[in-house]
């Protein structure tokens, strides 16, 4: 992997529930990662911050069940600025029938109550790692 993994993490629109995302993003930034915390934003704005600041990953943190209205937009609003290859993950309070919805919609990993902290940053490394492997192949 080649240089340091910079992300966007936010919550989405009015999301009042704060302890996880910031415990989250501490564990990012003690791993080695550049986060950009960005608390309560709409997907518009998180989407134009990680193209202004190149990020590799985009974090969304939902736990007031608005993530099948909100969620989807990000990685849709990605691929219309053509940047397709910033990896997408959420976290919060995501029930399983709606698990391959978010996928299908071009989120990349969902992590719900009791996800560790581990697993998360595992996850971020790996799938960031192939997706430079990927690039510097060509493909």
């Amino acid at each position: 992997m080649s240089g340091r993994i910079r992300l966007v993490l936010a919550r989405l629109g009015l999301d009042a529930h704060w302890r996880g995302s910031v415990v989250v993003a501490r564990a990012l930034r003690d791993a080695g990662m550049e986060v950009i915390f960005l608390g309560n934003q709409v997907p518009e704005a998180i989407v134009e911050t990680a193209v202004q600041e190149a990020v590799d990953v985009i974090g969304l943190s939902s736990l007031s069940g608005n993530h099948l209205a909100l969620a989807p937009r990000v990685p849709e609003l990605l691929r219309r600025k053509g940047t397709s290859n910033v990896l997408v993950v959420l976290g919060g309070a995501v029930p399983p029938r709606d698990l391959s919805a978010l996928r299908d919609a071009g989120i990349d990993g969902v992590f719900g109550p009791g996800s560790s902290l581990k697993e998360i940053i595992s996850f971020i490394q790996t799938r960031v790692g192939e997706r430079q492997a990927q690039a510097l192949a060509g493909g």
